[in-house]
């Protein structure tokens, strides 16, 4: 994934079947990942994630699982089984659920197992949420102390607002993957993520992966538009 698209994951957030599938196909060749999210699973099941597969691009299933470890682990092993060639889970179901996840990652993967990665603070939550929640930590330290029992459950990497990256990256060493939503180009309206950054910034940063939704799938040519963002991602590397 040396190429700036093999960077970009286009997110197909929807619930649309049709257009979800259309989208892939249009996307698979300027992306090398493709996102199915919560919305789009829970409308259309795993036969959606073979139909994603198909376009050529590798899919991350963003499903952020979280319940006792052997529920997970049971659930990872599907995820494994489908194809999926990264999947998520919520770092704050604890180190044992993290164990697990990638236990079933592994039960069930046909070759190589998928990547696994512990979501840390939501991108759409910051200080006043966290406070909401009774949370005392900075967004910042708590995603960092996530990421660091992430790794040390053995998980693959985190997904993480790219304000953390640099922090993240000097925690967790260069193998550790960070995967980052709530990337926005200048030129894009930021919706309603808070914790948001450039795609140009979030590469300078540390990031691997960028997850890339409405900027995308919701331009007038989602394929013009992909390219666009992986040369600004090309000169940022």
């Amino acid at each position: 994934m040396d190429r700036p698209s093999g960077k970009l994951c286009a997110a197909l957030d929807g619930s649309d079947r049709d257009w979800i599938v259309s989208m892939s196909r249009t996307l698979a060749p300027h992306a090398g990942w493709l996102k199915v999210g919560l919305e789009a699973f829970t409308a259309h099941g795993p036969g959606l994630i073979r139909d994603v597969a198909a376009s050529g691009a590798h899919v991350f299933l963003d499903l952020k699982l979280h319940d006792i470890p052997n529920t997970v682990r049971r659930a990872a092993a599907n995820c494994a089984a489908l194809g999926a060639g990264m999947f998520n889970v919520h770092a704050s179901g604890g180190s044992a659920m993290l164990r697990a996840a990638v236990e079933g990652a592994r039960e069930e993967a046909r070759g190589e197992p998928p990547m696994v990665l512990a979501v840390t603070v939501l991108t759409s939550l910051d200080r006043e949420a966290l406070d909401e929640l009774g949370i005392a930590w900075e967004p910042q330290e708590l995603v960092v102390r996530w990421a660091r029992m992430a790794q040390d459950a053995g998980l693959d990497g985190v997904v993480a607002s790219a304000k953390e990256a640099s922090a993240i990256r000097a925690a967790c060493g260069p193998e550790f993957r960070i995967v980052t939503p709530g990337i926005r180009p200048a030129w894009a309206a930021a919706n309603d993520q808070r914790r948001i950054v450039t795609p140009a910034a979030a590469i300078a940063a540390g990031a691997d992966i960028l997850v890339i939704g409405r900027p995308i799938t919701r331009a007038d040519d989602p394929a013009a538009a992909a390219r666009r963002i992986a040369g600004e991602m090309a000169h940022a590397g």
